[in-house]
């Protein structure tokens, strides 16, 4: 039986380029003279480092440990010595640097002991707690976590899981050399996913331009003892979107502002699949990928590359040709130009596509919106384009996030279609940066008036505890001055003498315990409040059995 698609809103379909570099097989790239690995190749936390300036270390051995619950480590790529730990240039948009520990190869690609992981026998948190320190994340561009995206929470259960081999971005096909390479090995890691999410219903969406990888597929999942189902859907940018894949395949659409998973649905894209698969079949870390290189080279392909490698080496090993005006990561529609091709290849490098005045024209002065809204037709997301870019040039960005600005899946088909040439996405992306900038300052501010907040009480809380030590101390001083009787009075006067001695006594005793009582148990929570009410039972006890006569008195 076919499985009925759904479509979904927009889409554009640009050149693909696909036939450039898929027709070659893969290519192991050499190991390179130096590795430089950020700390931070993930969303949430960077790693924290584990190792110092001139240790010595082996492939696939830990050097970066994951820093919380949405963080991952990150290992060495190959054996040598740590040369230095600290800033250096990144992939990044910005062109900033960060931490990154470089090592200096020593050539001998030495491994640490590894093996396989028996993962039916491993408790599912302990298992994922393994799949975090062996640094596994997704590489289909968002590069989350993969231990937080297989615990299927609460449920216990995540009914639905695809397996996302859409690769709908022009020029790249370093997905599609990989289902035709290791689809045994893609549908492996697929059980390990099914074992921990419970999955009953497993869909693997492939573009219907990829025959020979859709035929590899096939094959693979017939052979697994659990029911698989290819499902191959229409090409379309951009298809291959997790949330636009879910709805071909389902029909079934993520609220705004939701995840998958709030639908019973979790998408792994197949190269994510792969690597988990070598990481509990094999005990490899993720040290290693496949990248296209394309574009304006003499010999495009798709290498396996060690994470740290610079991409000018991959660059060199494609041809490198003269009239190069830049280098993206990743395909035209979402990439991001690299500040230097030093930089190295992460974890998030899918394909480093090399630009031409020829293949990527320089384009047009961008022109004041003439609201024809075709940017609202081609968007995916059901958003208004032409809004969020008014919203963002004014810098109104509280009415841009009421348009739903952060539904926006940088797919870049508004600017694609575009009449007036406006870079609509770059528009988006620094309105997303400023206001994630300012929920930081406001965070910060937050908890600045807290502790200033807290330091002021403090200080009011120690003059009213200082207050009161001094007005004891001056009223124990009162009644010791007011005890001396005078010469002769008689027994009256040593009876107010003797009640003024009390007083005195009793007034020091007072001072002491006002030094010495807590000033801390207002608010306290039920836990801190049940332990001092157990503290004063037992206190109360002993009390008790202290007035009790001794057992030797009681016998005769």
């Amino acid at each position: 039986m076919t499985r009925e698609l759904h479509t979904f809103k927009g889409g554009v379909h640009p050149p693909e380029h696909k036939a450039e570099s898929n027709s070659r097989p893969i290519h192991v790239a050499p190991l390179p003279r130096k590795l430089v690995l950020p700390l931070r190749q993930h969303l949430g936390n960077p790693a924290k480092p584990v190792v110092g300036v001139g240790d010595r270390v082996l492939k696939g051995q830990m050097i970066g440990e994951a820093n919380g619950y949405i963080s991952t480590a990150v290992h060495a790529s190959s054996s040598g010595i740590v040369s230095a730990i600290g800033p250096a240039v990144v992939p990044h948009i910005s062109g900033l640097p960060d931490d990154c520990i470089t090592i200096e190869t020593d050539g001998r690609d030495e491994w640490i002991a590894h093996g396989p992981l028996d993962y039916q026998a491993m408790e599912p948190a302990d298992l994922r707690m393994k799949l975090r320190d062996l640094g596994l994340a997704g590489l289909g561009g968002a590069v989350f976590p993969s231990a937080v995206k297989l615990d299927p929470g609460a449920s216990h259960v995540c009914p639905t899981l695809i397996i996302n081999g859409g690769e709908c971005e022009p020029w790249i096909t370093c997905d599609d050399v990989l289902m035709r390479h290791h689809a045994d090995e893609i549908v492996q890691g697929v059980a390990i996913m099914r074992h921990l999410l419970g999955s009953t219903e497993i869909l693997i969406g492939i573009e219907d331009n990829k025959p020979e990888a859709i035929a590899a597929m096939q094959a693979a999942a017939a052979r697994m003892d659990f029911a698989v189902e290819v499902v191959v859907v229409p090409a379309i940018y951009p298809g291959g979107g997790a949330k636009q894949m879910i709805q071909t395949l389902t029909g079934k659409e993520v609220p705004s502002g939701k995840l998958s998973t709030d639908i019973g649905i979790q998408v792994f894209n197949v190269g994510t699949t792969y690597a988990l698969a070598r990481a509990v079949h094999h005990g490899e870390p993720l040290i290693s990928r496949l990248v296209t290189v394309s574009g304006h080279v003499l010999r495009p392909q798709n290498f396996e590359v060690l994470i740290g490698t610079p991409m000018q080496t991959l660059v060199t090993l494609a041809g490198d040709r003269d009239g190069t005006t830049g280098v993206l990561m990743g395909g035209p529609m979402m990439g991001i130009p690299m500040p230097d091709l030093e930089v190295p290849v992460v974890k998030a490098t899918n394909c480093i596509l090399v630009k031409s005045a020829e293949l990527f024209p320089a384009p047009p002065k961008a022109l004041p919106c003439i609201r024809c809204t075709r940017c609202a037709d081609a968007c995916p997301a059901k958003l208004q384009p032409q809004e969020l870019y008014r919203f963002a040039r004014a810098a109104d960005f509280g009415r841009a996030q009421e348009y739903h600005l952060f539904d926006c899946i940088e797919c870049g088909c508004c600017s694609y279609v575009c009449p007036s040439h406006i870079p609509l996405v770059d528009f988006y992306r620094y309105a997303k940066s400023e206001i994630w900038a300012r929920e930081k300052d406001k965070r910060a501010a937050d908890l600045a008036r807290e502790r200033h907040e807290f330091r002021q009480f403090r200080q009011e809380r120690e003059k009213k505890e200082k207050a009161e030590k001094l007005a004891a101390k001056a009223q124990a001083k009162r009644a010791e001055l007011a005890v001396a009787p005078a010469e002769g009075t008689g027994a009256q006067s040593d009876a107010d003498a003797k009640k003024a001695l009390i007083a005195a006594a009793l007034a020091r005793a007072q001072a002491k315990k006002a030094e010495a009582a807590p000033k801390n148990t207002d608010n306290l929570s039920p836990d801190t409040q049940r332990e001092i009410e157990e503290i004063e039972a037992r206190r109360a006890k002993i009390r008790e059995l202290a007035r009790k006569p001794l057992e030797s008195e009681e016998k005769p």
